[in-house]
């Protein structure tokens, strides 16, 4: 989504004024069973698959059978207008709701993501798919494709050049699924909602790339949705690596050109 503001534009000393277009950035609610759990700022569309990969992330979900129903809240505000920006997500029947720790009734910036189970133990013991034992097999010459082939994709980027991006690729770097959003967080959310509720959950044998960073956050996400490899064209940080190191996800960062960095399960490269 996109919305159009007026500049004014400045190039070697001369000024004039010109519409620009920008990615439009509002709050999203998430409320399971009518009870808020979690808002945070990202671009509107795909919420449905936001909301559900949210919940795979957090342990909640692990299947699209888990869900009941996702509707945007009618009567969300004062005047009993539908804003769409607050979304309920009704559990399927026998599935626990959220634990009352991960409630985030806090603004949360579209840049820092949410913060999740932020421990190693936690993710060692909510994983349901281990990836650690995946037989993932892919060549570094596919791999050095991919962010030619997510960039391409990306046709809200063109317009404003402010999104990131999540691209789903197959062992072949055939593209599945690619979502973008001002949250690299949110982004991958929509990648993983989408295969849950498809039903293509766990997405065993599949690489994960992503246009920024690779943050702990990710690591996570990935490895809670069955993903064995994790690319970004950035920087990992410290924790990213010791938790994709304990959990046997690949992990690649500085993915430019012909060249990267493999900071965990080179094997699956064929690199020792």
């Amino acid at each position: 989504m996109t919305s159009r503001r007026r500049v004014v534009r400045v190039v070697e000393g001369v000024s004039g004024a010109r519409p620009d277009t920008l990615t439009v950035e509002e709050p999203l609610e998430i409320r399971v069973g009518g009870k808020p759990l979690t808002i945070t700022m990202r671009t509107p569309g795909h919420d449905f698959d936001l909301a559900a990969g949210f919940l795979v992330g957090e342990g909640v979900s692990r299947s699209s059978k888990d869900i009941h129903s996702i509707r945007y809240c009618a009567g969300a505000t004062a005047d009993g207008s539908n804003t769409y920006n607050v979304l309920d997500v009704v559990l399927a029947d026998g599935v626990a709701p959220p634990d009352a720790s991960l409630e985030r009734n806090f603004y949360t910036t579209s840049s820092c993501g949410l913060c999740g189970k932020a421990s190693l133990d936690a993710v060692r013991t909510t994983a349901t798919w281990p990836v650690d034992g995946d037989d993932l097999v892919i060549s570094p010459s596919t791999v050095a494709e991919l962010p030619d082939k997510l960039r391409t994709a990306q046709l809200v980027f063109d317009r404003t050049g402010g999104l990131h991006a999540a691209g789903l690729f197959s062992a072949e770097g055939e593209l599945l699924c690619l979502r973008e959003d001002v949250g690299r967080h949110n982004a991958v959310d929509k990648v993983v909602g989408w295969a849950a509720r498809e039903g293509k959950l766990p997405l065993s044998g599949t690489v994960l790339m992503v246009s920024g960073r690779a943050s702990f956050e990710l690591v996570q996400k990935a490895v809670m949705a069955g993903i064995p490899l994790l690319a970004a064209v950035s920087a990992p940080s410290s924790l990213a690596v010791d938790l994709a190191a304990e959990m046997g996800l690949t992990l690649v960062g500085f993915l430019r050109g012909t060249s990267m960095n493999v900071y965990s399960r080179p094997d699956r490269l064929g690199l020792s």
